[in-house]
């Protein structure tokens, strides 16, 4: 019989929680049809031929046969017995042929006709619902089954759930599995607890992931520093780098061990701060304790020197990595070479790539989008598209970073009408997912190049990307509407701006403001008052502003 609900499937079980039992049977985990046929009180030959039979059934997935034997054994007096539906449970959930709302209805008739549950059932609906995915309704089994009965769950079985609900994402129930098995006095494994000290910390709930480490401690468990670093990753990403400092040195007097990854952390966290001192006090101190830094510590900190244009400094430090052994990788080229471009700087360019030929690396797709990036900040822009150019005829798989850069070559270049078809191709043809950036480029290209049509058929193909048009779309098209005097066209933008609401005015209007679009934004805002948009106080506030400093008196349109 096949039941259909519309709630959890537990419910069914939880109905009858209130059933006083009396037996109180050792755990076991691991269920074998022998246990049941071992812990029969019967020698009645019909009676083992009847169990032998239901267990065949059952394994083959007939649980309706298998039903049927069971009532068969009602002649043999005490007959079926606990174990009997226990074993035609573990037999049905191992085919694979049944429904775990099914096998809660056996266990349903198994309370109605008076066969009190023991730790063996209540250990085959937990497994069993495990392996049906029921991850929820299996921890209430088993909180249910030590709460109101007396039983405890197996360690195997908790260790599997905690696994599990982790694996699903599910951070909630995994730390109450972990303080329900600390109840018990189990102690998850290893990797389970990295596991969840892991995700914790990468979701932001850093203080329940040093609660979980900090009992480990107490316990005696602590593993190495890889159960701790996430915390101090976590932290230093969340501009709390003090306190994963004074974290390390509290472990440090605990007998904690770190690593180099635990330096690294705090190193990351100082230099995103902007804490130099402390970066390279941390930089000696770890070398101080015999911890060598790799190649993604120097990385770290001369990202941090090209972030802050001290180029020399980032040379330098890659010179000592060298003398001391420890390789750069394409990654640490690929952000000098970077910074390298922003400042011109030819000849270094071309001893650095040198130098990765030499290493017997090969640039890779960030080479060339640092490359062209620093080339266009620069304003080579035929530079930038020749590079970009060669990329893309050899038929180089490259993602949207670097299509954004040679769509701003393009258009830089008056071909906005080419970056646009390209686009499109690429859109149909190769499954190409353009971002933001890659629109507003090509946005900006059209309206420069006053292809007016274009520009809004673009505007409205925004409706394919995530976020939707954003600040800077309304900004770019209302900018030339307003530059080129086409009433028409602001019209046609203002009513896609319509369903964004008067926050979205107001943003494009402080842009404006800001980049001193002075006459722009009042022949935007007169173009709104006689479409009929009403704008508010931040509108006429910036208004005002606006026409003060530009002395004269266009407030009166408003």
């Amino acid at each position: 019989m096949s039941l259909c609900i519309t709630s959890k499937a537990v419910c069914l079980y939880r109905i009858c929680k209130h059933v006083p039992f009396s037996v109180n049977l050792s755990s076991s985990s691991a269920l074998r049809t022998v246990d049941f046929i071992e812990g029969s009180d019967t020698h009645d030959s019909s009676y083992e031929e009847l169990k032998s039979r239901m267990q065949n059934y059952a394994t083959s997935g007939h649980l309706s046969k298998a039903l049927e034997t069971l009532n068969s054994m009602t002649h043999v007096p005490g007959k079926p017995t606990v174990n009997d539906y226990n074993s035609l449970m573990y037999c049905s959930l191992k085919s694979r042929n049944v429904t775990i709302e099914q096998v809660i209805e056996v266990y349903l008739a198994m309370k109605r006709l008076g066969n009190a549950p023991n730790a063996v059932t209540f250990n085959t609906l937990l497994n069993g619902m495990l392996s049906f995915g029921y991850l929820e309704e299996g921890f209430c089994v088993a909180k249910e089954m030590y709460h109101e009965n007396g039983f405890i769950p197996s360690f195997t079985s908790l260790s599997k759930l905690l696994k599990k609900s982790l694996e699903v994402g599910n951070l909630a129930d995994s730390y109450s599995v972990f303080e329900f098995m600390l109840r018990l006095d189990y102690i998850p494994t290893e990797f389970s607890l990295s596991l969840l000290i892991s995700k914790l910390s990468k979701d932001g709930k850093i203080q329940k992931a040093y609660s979980v480490f900090y009992i480990l401690l107490v316990k005696g468990c602590y593993y190495g520093p890889y159960m701790h670093n996430p915390i101090l990753w976590a932290l230093c990403k969340s501009g709390q780098s003090k306190t994963a400092l004074q974290l390390l040195y509290l472990m440090k007097k605990k007998g904690v061990v770190h690593d180099v990854c635990s330096y690294t952390a705090l190193i990351f966290g100082f230099g995103r701060e902007g804490l130099w001192k402390d970066l390279f006090c941390c930089l000696d101190a770890m070398q101080s304790y015999g911890c060598k830094p790799n190649t993604i510590t120097y990385t770290i900190v001369i990202k941090y020197f090209c972030d802050n244009e001290e180029t020399r400094d980032a040379l330098e430090l890659l010179a000592k990595m060298e003398r001391e052994g420890c390789e750069p990788d394409l990654t640490t080229y690929n952000i000098i070479l970077r910074e390298l471009c922003l400042q011109d700087r030819v000849e270094d360019i071309s001893g650095l790539i040198q130098l990765i030929g030499h290493k017997g690396l090969s640039p890779n797709l960030y080479t060339y989008a640092a490359l062209a990036g620093g080339l266009l900040k620069r304003g080579n822009v035929g530079d930038a598209y020749k590079l970009l150019v060669g990329l893309i005829s050899k038929g180089c798989t490259v993602d949207v970073t670097v299509y954004n850069i040679y769509f701003h070559c393009l258009c830089h270049n008056n071909r906005s009408r080419e970056a646009l078809c390209l686009l499109y191709y690429m859109m149909i043809k190769e499954g190409f997912q353009p971002s933001n950036v890659s629109y507003n480029t090509i946005l900006k290209g059209l309206c420069r190049d006053r292809f007016i049509n274009e520009a809004l058929d673009l505007l409205d193909g925004f409706e394919g990307v995530e976020n939707g048009p954003d600040l800077v779309s309304f900004y770019t098209i209302l900018s030339a509407a307003c530059k080129h005097g086409n009433p028409s066209m602001i019209h046609k933008v203002l009513c896609r701006m319509k369903k964004e609401g008067v926050a979205k005015y107001n943003n494009v209007l402080k842009a404006m403001f800001s980049r001193g679009k002075f006459s722009d934004m009042v022949s935007l805002l007169k173009a709104m008052v006689m479409e009929g948009f009403v704008s508010n106080e931040i509108a006429n506030e910036i208004l005002h502003r606006a026409t003060s400093k530009r002395g004269c008196r266009d407030s009166h349109v408003l």
